[in-house]
């Protein structure tokens, strides 16, 4: 599958029609108590927890919590 606007090309049409959200804009995720939406699911959850103050991910030695895996895994290599 090949990207009508780049020479972005893929097996998986479905990753073709994530990545051509970049092109056209389309953010069909949106945060129902705000104004904000997403062009990927994944970043509407993740923004949800600035609503909900959810920090599912902990560091094991001194319990932080992070919103986010890759913020926790910045602080625990620190």
């Amino acid at each position: 599958y090949r990207c009508g606007f780049c020479d972005y090309s893929t097996r998986y049409k479905g990753n073709l029609l994530v990545h051509e959200r970049i092109h056209t804009g389309e953010r069909p995720f949106a945060c129902r108590l705000c104004s904000h939406s997403f062009s990927h699911r994944s970043h509407l959850t993740t923004h949800l927890r600035r609503h909900t103050g959810e920090r599912p991910f902990v560091c094991s030695l001194c319990h932080r919590t992070f919103t986010r895996k890759n913020l926790l895994s910045v602080h625990f290599h620190k």
